[in-house]
């Protein structure tokens, strides 16, 4: 029976112990001489046998078997030793230190395509290289993390048994060495080379009147390297004033960086700019893991340290093709710039006292009347014979023609507030943080700016659909009324069935829109920033001609109106276009797609009740009536949803506060619950 179970599952690790898997992968190798061995698969097999199984996690990671093989078969023990040295042998590792997990490009979704790219097809150097190896022997991801749970004690013997070479030397610079020293030369010259491009330098004034640190960071480099190299020993203590001296040049470095970062709400930043910062920093941080290893206080240590080294080795060549560490570290600042913006428009978004209150509401009716003419308009659109490219373009130039409208006139449209006023709300929390009293109670000051805010969003769905219903009614009865045609008469039964949330897709329809409403937040940020960063404001109120011809007075105006007004009008512009192109597009493909939107859906309600003549099933009524409320709420809900978690991502916030988040809301509104539909009376003076 054993021999059956054997021979059915002969893959199974459970069946031989690691000890005799060794010595069958051993008894592979060991047949000819050390010098026919320079390939990889010795190792890579004895790497396989100690691999943890995928998805284990294991505490300790045992390599005893290996030494006990190693300590009772000498002649193993030879043989592996000199295969080690063959396969070591000279083999360069600069690329790992300077490139490995480092942004290579300024151009970020290149850099995204290319580690895709590398995760299913690795890249693999020349086989003269130490990352052939590595690529070949440690290719999983999850290899560091296991490594690491091996016993130092084990490393160590392991080490002394197949008797490598230390880094370190009294007299001579070992290959290993003289290669470490010349990644430190290569990052730092990358590094102080990108630092005094014009394009970073401009985002840190304060240091325009003083030496660049990156600059004292090369010599100093470069003196600490010469001092290894002719010196002996060929390493340094830790109170060498040299050493010391990087150090310190180091942090002005990342001060540096740090510097700018946090002047990009002045100057607004780029993706070539973010990338160029973020590049500059992690070549920061690989110096600052590396340099610590040309310090040898104790000779003892020379063998503890070497390990280390490889240790390191192995985990930048693993991590080289991170793609979640580099989209979370590459759009964390820019997601922060572009909330910044959507956070000081929210605020305008959000009343406080009685009298903004009903001011929401005149504002979002001139929304919802602007809206029922869309309506209108979209109908008689429809009746155009053209492609369905064509009337993706009408449609879209309607919407977006009327979004302008509604945001040039200062209107309303209550599902473009969303997106705004998240991102303010996040501030809102952020902004309690320093004061220790006020800190305690941050989640409660959120709930009570929660409140304000809903009731706005509130008051705004009020506004829009109580306008669009009978104003759309009003036109499309004047329209019959002059004309003597009903426009709606052959589409009533379309208008009134997409509202179903039941027997139309219209939750999923709506659920589009709001992920629409969300990109159109993003998009208005984005030119905010990029504006900002190439100072198109200040080059339009200095402009030469614009002066000659307007004067300086109007064309400080029309540049205060282009800072004011152009993101909210390129936002609005793609808001119609993503409206207007949906559902041809979704007719292109094959997939039913389509936007439902609240205003709309209001306004459609009244056209399909007015084309079917008032003579209308009860029931599909009632449904459309409910269908616009559920619509109305998926907007609000995927929308302020997806900007709220990228309010909490700019900002470094853990998502897991919006657990307390929601905790300190639903006690508020079972405290208060009418100051979330309705503001608070103002006390007499």
């Amino acid at each position: 029976m054993p021999e059956i179970y054997i021979i059915l599952y002969p893959m199974r690790k459970a069946i031989t112990s690691p000890y005799d898997q060794l010595i069958k992968i051993f008894g592979k190798y060991a047949g000819g001489t050390a010098g026919d061995y320079d390939e990889v698969d010795l190792l890579a097999g004895i790497v396989e046998v100690f691999r943890p199984a995928k998805g284990k996690r294991p505490a300790t990671v045992d390599i005893s078997p290996l030494l006990q093989l190693l300590s009772s078969r000498a002649d193993l023990s030879i043989f592996f030793k000199a295969y080690l040295q063959q396969l070591l042998h000279r083999k360069d590792f600069v690329h790992i230190i300077s490139d490995a997990g480092i942004i290579n490009y300024a151009d970020f979704l290149y850099e995204i395509r290319k580690r895709t790219v590398q995760k299913i097809l690795p890249y693999q150097p020349p086989k003269d290289t130490l990352q052939y190896i590595l690529n070949q022997v440690f290719y999983a991801t999850r290899d560091p993390e296991w490594l690491s749970c091996i016993p130092q004690e084990q490393l160590e013997k392991l080490f002394i048994l197949c008797e490598c070479r230390s880094l370190y030397s009294e007299d001579k610079l070992s290959y290993e060495l003289n290669r470490l020293l010349y990644s430190l030369e290569v990052l730092t010259q990358r590094i102080s080379g990108r630092a005094l491009e014009s394009d970073v330098s401009k985002m840190v004034p304060e240091y325009e009147n003083f030496d660049s640190p990156f600059i004292g960071l090369l010599r100093e480099m470069s003196e600490l390297l010469e001092k290894i190299k002719n010196d002996t020993p060929k390493y340094v203590s830790a109170k060498d004033i040299t050493y010391k001296q990087v150090w310190i040049l180091h942090q002005q470095c990342e001060d540096f960086i740090e510097t700018a970062f946090a002047n990009s709400h002045k100057f607004g930043i780029s993706i070539k700019v973010n990338q160029s910062l973020l590049r500059l920093r992690q070549q920061l941080e690989r110096i600052k893991e590396v340099l610590p290893l040309l310090v040898l206080e104790d000779p003892a240590d020379a063998g503890h340290q070497t390990i280390a080294f490889g240790m390191q080795l192995i985990r930048y060549n693993c991590n080289k093709t991170n793609v979640r560490k580099l989209v979370s570290e590459g759009t964390q600042q820019l997601s922060y710039e572009i909330t910044q913006h959507t956070a000081e428009t929210g605020e305008h978004y959000i009343t406080t006292s009685v009298s903004e209150y009903w001011k929401m509401l005149w504002s979002a009716c001139g929304g919802g009347l602007i809206v029922a003419f869309l309506c209108i308009f979209k109908v008689l659109l429809g009746k155009v014979e053209t492609s369905g490219l064509g009337h993706a373009f009408l449609y879209s130039m309607n919407y977006a023609a009327g979004f302008i409208a509604i945001y040039l006139f200062g209107c309303t449209l209550a599902t473009k507030q969303p997106a705004m006023t998240a991102a303010a709300l996040v501030r809102a929390l952020q902004k309690d943080t320093g004061d220790k009293v006020q800190a305690e109670h941050k989640y409660w000051n959120f709930a009570v700016f929660f409140a304000r805010v809903f009731r706005s969003q509130f008051i705004a769905f009020v506004g829009n659909v109580l306008m669009a219903f009978p104003v759309a009614l009003l036109l499309i009865w004047g329209i019959d009324k002059i004309s003597g045609y009903n426009i709606a008469a052959a589409k009533w039964y379309t208008l009134v069935h997409d509202l179903d949330p039941v027997d139309s897709p219209a939750i999923f329809h709506a659920a589009i829109a709001g992920f629409f409403l969300f990109v159109s937040g993003i998009i208005a940020g984005s030119i905010a920033n990029r504006d900002k960063h190439n100072a198109v404001y200040y080059r339009i109120r200095q402009h030469p001609i614009l002066k000659k011809v307007f004067g300086k007075e109007r064309t400080d105006k029309i540049a205060g109106m282009y800072e004011k007004k152009w993101a909210g009008i390129i936002s609005n512009f793609w808001f119609g276009v993503f409206m207007g192109s949906t559902a041809s597009i979704g007719l292109f493909i094959g997939l039913d797609l389509d936007i439902r939107h609240i205003t709309f859906a209001s306004g459609n309600l009244a056209l399909g009740m007015y084309g079917g003549s008032f003579d209308i099933p009860s029931v599909m009524i009632l449904w459309g009536v409910l269908g616009i409320g559920i619509i109305g709420l998926v907007n609000f809900t995927v929308s302020f949803s997806l900007s709220l978690a990228l309010a909490f991502r700019s900002r470094n916030m853990s998502v897991l506060e919006l657990k307390l988040v929601a905790m300190a809301v639903w006690e508020f509104f079972k405290l208060k619950p009418m100051h979330f539909f309705f503001p608070p009376r103002e006390k007499l003076k």
